[in-house]
């Protein structure tokens, strides 16, 4: 089957001719539209379209219309051009070491212009031509390609080439050592998925939803796309935004490795902006940036949290600025707007974002629900960007055949295991809590989608069900070079001492026995209100064995996550975005209960799935002890999710259990919560008789305890 994927034609009647003609020749391969766009040393030369196939090798086309005179000056010309464009693709592939054979390119290059009607060139040319009555000679004269450079030639043309791992971990001498497996892990040759693919090369003209689970490959898309398209469109006004702060650090270096392949120089940074959704006193943000466009004052975070609360506080400065521009006309500021990290970010911003990005709204958002740090649902597109004065969506989402995707799932995970990735679902749902499921997606038919087989029930309202990782939805590697009880532990302790300093010796044993190196490794604190204080108990605790530690954004810069030769330390907020082979979430009983569950379960999730390769859980006291329940309950079913799903109704009701609260509606939560457990322990020391309590407050307590009796009966 031939994969196509939909760049940017500048000629689309043609395009589509050819397109219907390949079609006919019963081709395995990809057939890239508008894509690459090559670096010569005088220019950016873009490929009109790109044919690559074992069976025929890689068939470069040019695209024309008909000659009004075939004149030897016309064959000239169409010669100079096959041959700058035969000379920039060679220059091209040359730089990869993987596609040579001694001094030669391995992989033949062969150059067609392919013109609607049928053309002969004069006798003695060098030039190759095609049209609808000879393409299919044309294609089959093309040499096979050697199988072992298939994957190599599409990692170059699909520039992931250039972010295979800079380390060289030249340090692993034991085979079999964690250090030697993840050795063996990075060198695996990345080729771009066919989601991915069309995620990062196809752009419609108009907005772009991209879903995706942890690990899926969202932010190099979203990288990838935006050096696509400053190279394609060096006038453009580009901004690339994201709510983690750290992830700056990496998407900077993602884009601009992207540009030196599309353009061989440096991304201009007054077109192509990179800028963190809010920003900060010493950095620009997309949010103040808009601010500044209508002449209004830019909030900070100290405003925003006095006067809004710590969580709610970018949601309202979005939300006043929105209400004070809505009414204002749109005004050009943006050509795109690629956002990550999507789920984090309010709805006002995407309406804010959309004001100001020119027709037709090119907004590329990333993004995956169940890493969204609160109980917020991601809003539908028209929640998201409003409707006009008629009523109208503002922004629509419409995949045509032949045409660019305007949403797109991503459901390869190619961060974490399979065995991690199906322990933060079910943890972060619920699966196998004591009493109901945590929370739940509002369309069952998800969990196929994101990468789950049925192995019994069915993906209906109220019925039964068994899910497991479909094998296609990770790579092979993991089950080949890991093994699941390895994979991901969980490991409760007496108190948090002993915890500290189970994590201190483990990872000193990375280091020394496992040969991984420091910037390996990552701990990661859920609660972001005590992890700066705790934090320093587990620095203390490394120091006494030689190892250097630091938390991110506190004894770090606020925009990078590691540093070589120390291990880092940060709260889950500051973590999300960035990955580790060796994950360590410390005190993960603080996920285990409470008013918010949704909130820290989806913490919890996120935590883990941080996870490349090794991750472990480790907590204290009662609240862990329900942890490791819920840990050996998935260990038992063999990593497959057993649970009843909700009804619409039953959603809505836990999502309501379950949601963010106010500081009032905590502070009475607690009130009431002290109040009861004073009233139990009055009961059980014989202090109060139920029956010595007021007539109503009986009929009341009676009541609900058979209200709860009979829920659990069901």
């Amino acid at each position: 089957m031939l994969e196509k994927v939909y760049g940017k034609s500048k000629n689309p009647a043609v395009t589509s001719q050819l397109e219907e003609q390949l079609d006919t020749l019963g081709l395995t391969g990809t057939f890239y539209i508008g894509y690459p766009i090559l670096a010569s040393a005088d220019e950016a030369i873009f490929v009109e379209a790109l044919l690559v196939t074992l069976e025929h090798g890689l068939v470069v086309f040019s695209l024309a219309t008909s000659p009004s005179k075939q004149s030897p000056q016309f064959w000239s010309a169409l010669q100079d051009s096959q041959d700058k464009l035969s000379y920039a693709m060679e220059n091209n592939l040359g730089r990869h070491q993987s596609l040579r054979r001694k001094r030669r390119l391995g992989v033949p290059i062969t150059v067609v212009t392919y013109f609607p009607v049928n053309l002969t060139p004069p006798q003695g040319s060098d030039v190759t031509v095609a049209g609808p009555g000879t393409l299919l000679d044309v294609v089959r004269a093309v040499p096979p390609l050697d199988q072992t450079l298939l994957r190599p030639l599409n990692a170059a043309l699909q520039r992931v080439s250039t972010i295979k791992p800079a380390k060289k971990r030249t340090s692993v001498s034991r085979t079999g050592s964690r250090g030697a497996i993840l050795r063996q892990i990075e060198q695996e040759i990345a080729n771009l998925d066919q989601w991915q693919k069309r995620a990062a090369i196809e752009t419609p003209d108009g907005p772009q939803r991209v879903r995706g689970l942890a690990g899926s490959g969202k932010t190099v898309v979203l990288a990838l796309k935006a050096a696509y398209l400053h190279a394609q469109h060096p006038d453009w006004t580009i901004a690339v935004t994201f709510h983690s702060r750290s992830l700056y650090q990496q998407l900077t270096d993602l884009i601009r490795r992207f540009s030196y392949e599309h353009a061989n120089d440096e991304p201009n940074y007054e077109r192509l902006r990179i800028l963190h959704s809010w920003g900060s006193t010493t950095r620009a943000g997309l949010y103040g940036e808009i601010a500044n466009h209508f002449g209004l004052p830019r909030r900070d975070f100290l405003f925003g949290r006095s006067k809004f609360g710590m969580e709610r506080a970018f949601l309202g400065v979005c939300d006043e600025l929105w209400s004070a521009v809505k009414e204002r006309p749109d005004t050009a500021l943006y050509d795109a707007v690629l956002i990550d990290e999507a789920q984090d970010l309010p709805w006002p911003f995407f309406r804010l974002v959309c004001k100001v990005t020119t027709e037709p709204k090119r907004i590329v958002w990333a993004y995956d629900e169940l890493q969204n740090l609160s109980n917020m649902e991601m809003p539908s597109t028209d929640e998201l960007f409003g409707v006009d004065a008629q009523g109208k969506p503002r922004v629509s989402l419409v995949n045509s055949p032949g045409q660019a995707r305007q949403d797109i799932i991503l459901p390869v995970c190619y961060r974490n295991t399979p065995w991690a990735l199906t322990l933060a679902h079910s943890l972060g749902f619920g699966v196998y809590r004591e009493g109901e499921l945590v929370q739940h997606f509002d369309d069952p038919f998800l969990w196929r989608e994101v990468g789950y087989d049925i192995t019994s029930g069915e993906l209906e309202f109220g019925r039964q069900v068994e899910l497991v990782r479909r094998p296609t939805s990770y790579p092979p590697y993991f089950a080949e070079k890991l093994q699941p009880d390895d994979a991901v532990q969980c490991v409760p302790f007496n108190n948090n001492v002993e915890q500290t300093e189970w994590v201190a010796k483990s990872i000193a044993t990375n280091l020394k026995e496992d040969e991984l190196e420091a910037d390996d490794i990552l701990i990661v604190f859920p609660d972001s209100l005590t992890a700066n204080r705790l934090s320093k108990q587990f620095v203390d605790a490394l120091a006494r064995h030689g190892i250097r530690s630091h938390m991110a954004g506190v004894t770090t810069s606020v925009d990078e996550m590691f540093t070589p030769n120390s291990v880092a330390m940060s709260h889950i907020y500051r973590a999300k975005g960035n990955e580790a082979p060796m994950v360590y979430v410390v005190n993960c009983q603080h996920c285990a209960g409470g008013c918010e569950l949704i909130k820290v379960r989806n913490i919890l999730f996120t935590a883990i799935t941080r996870s490349r390769a090794w991750v472990r859980l480790c907590g204290y006291g009662e609240a862990m002890a329900e942890i490791k329940r819920e840990f050996d309950a998935v260990v038992q079913h063999r990593f497959h999710l057993n649970f009843q799903i909700p009804t619409p109704d039953e959603s809505r009701r836990l999502r309501n259990i379950h949601r963010d609260r106010s500081a009032s509606e905590r502070a009475e939560i607690r009130k009431a919560e002290k109040g009861l457990k004073q009233f139990l322990d009055a009961m059980e020391k014989g202090e109060v008789a139920l029956e010595s309590l007021p007539p109503e407050m009986q009929r009341s307590l009676r009541k609900l305890l058979e209200q709860d009796a009979g829920e659990n009966d069901t």
